[in-house]
C-alpha cells in the first residue's frame, strides 16, 4: 500500500485557519483552526449541526468559506482548489454506487475521472481493490453489496489518486462490529504509510481506540483540540489503575492502603481498582515497590481518558 500514499515534505498536511460559513443569519462555522498532522488520525467530534460536515466539506473544497482559508500540503483551498483535490480524498457520510457497474468497474470510471491512464490506472485499481480487501468481489455489481463492503468500496474510490490527506465524514455508520473493527485497521493502516486522517463520528467509543488527536466543535465553534493525551491531562488530574497479582489480594490492597498518591484502592470481583495522583514515573515506582514487595503482578493497567468523556467535559450540549 505505500505507493497509494504521496509524502511531501512537511509534517502539516492540513492547516486550518479562521474557517467562517454563514447560512443566512446562522454562522453555521466560527472562526474554526486547526491542524491535522502527517500520520496521524484526528477525530473531529461534536453535536449533530455543531459544524463539523461544512468545515469538512470547504476542506475538500465543496463549499466556499464566507472567511477564513484552508490548506493542505501549503495549498490554499481558495486559491488553488485543483491543487487541493490533487491532494484530497473526501469520504462524505453516504455512499450511492452507480447502476450496471460491478465492483472493477466503479473503480475504473473513477479511475479515468481522476485522470488515471493505461498501466498506471490499471495497477492503480487492482492496488486500492486488493487494500480495502475487494479481491472476492470484484465482479460483484457495486449496488448489490453489503454495507461494510460498500464502505470498503466507498474507500477504494477515496484512494485512487493517492491522496494525502483523508476526510471522512461517518464513516463507520451502519456498520456492524466486524465491519468496523475491519474499517478501524485499514484506517490504522493508511496513517501508518503516511496520510493525515481527519475522521468524524458519533461512535466516540470507536474513535477512541483509532484517533491519536481530537477537535471538539460545538456551535461552529472549536471548544477543545490537541492530543489524545494532552487533552487527558486537562480532563482528568488523576488515572485509574486495574491491578490484577496472584495470591493474597487482600495483602496487596492493605499495601496500597499504605501508599502515597494512591485513592480509594477497591477489590472488585478478581482485581484492585484505584486511583493514581501521580505521573508515570510515579507509577512506575509504585510497580516496582509493589514487586520488591513480594506482590506477584500479572496486570497493572493505567486507563486513559476516553472521548466521551473529553466529549462530555469540553460541550454543554448546546445546539444550533
Amino acid at each position: 500500500m505505500t505507493e497509494l500514499i504521496t509524502p511531501t515534505a512537511s509534517e502539516t498536511v492540513l492547516e486550518v485557519r479562521g474557517l467562517t460559513k454563514r447560512f443566512g443569519m446562522l454562522r453555521a462555522v466560527d472562526d474554526v483552526s486547526f491542524a491535522v498532522p502527517r500520520g496521524s488520525i484526528t477525530g473531529f467530534i461534536g453535536p449533530n449541526g455543531a459544524g463539523k460536515t461544512t468545515t469538512m466539506r470547504i476542506c475538500a473544497t465543496l463549499e466556499l468559506p464566507d472567511g477564513g482559508d484552508a490548506f493542505v500540503d501549503g495549498r490554499s483551498v481558495l486559491e488553488d482548489p485543483r491543487r487541493v483535490r490533487d491532494r484530497v480524498g473526501f469520504m462524505p457520510d453516504r455512499f450511492e454506487p452507480y447502476a450496471n457497474l460491478d465492483v472493477m468497474q466503479f473503480l475504473d470510471f473513477f479511475a479515468r475521472a481522476n485522470g488515471l491512464r493505461g498501466r498506471e490506472r490499471l495497477r492503480t485499481v487492482c492496488a486500492v481493490a486488493d487494500f480495502c480487501g475487494l479481491d472476492h468481489f470484484k465482479d460483484r455489481p457495486a449496488t448489490g453489496l453489503s454495507k461494510g463492503m460498500g464502505q470498503r468500496l466507498h474507500l477504494a474510490k477515496t484512494l485512487l489518486h493517492q491522496p494525502s490527506l483523508l476526510i471522512l465524514d461517518e464513516p463507520a455508520a451502519g456498520l456492524d462490529p466486524r465491519a468496523r473493527i475491519e474499517f478501524r485497521a485499514l484506517i490504522r493502516e493508511l496513517a501508518a504509510e503516511g496520510a493525515a486522517i481527519l475522521i468524524s463520528s458519533h461512535i466516540l467509543a470507536e474513535l477512541s481506540e483509532t484517533c491519536t488527536g481530537v477537535v471538539v466543535i460545538e456551535q461552529g465553534r472549536i471548544v477543545l483540540g490537541g492530543t489524545l493525551k494532552d487533552i487527558a491531562a486537562g480532563v482528568r488530574e488523576r488515572q485509574d489503575i486495574l491491578l490484577r497479582v496472584l495470591g493474597d489480594l487482600d495483602a496487596a490492597h492493605r499495601y496500597l492502603l499504605t501508599q502515597p498518591l494512591v485513592h480509594e484502592p477497591q477489590i472488585v470481583e478478581n482485581r484492585l481498582e484505584f486511583t493514581f495522583s501521580g505521573d508515570d514515573e510515579a507509577a512506575a515506582d509504585l510497580l516496582a515497590r509493589l514487586v520488591g514487595g513480594g506482590h506477584r503482578v500479572v496486570e497493572f493497567v493505567a486507563r486513559g481518558v476516553n472521548l466521551e468523556e473529553i466529549f462530555m467535559h469540553a460541550t454543554r450540549g448546546r445546539l444550533q
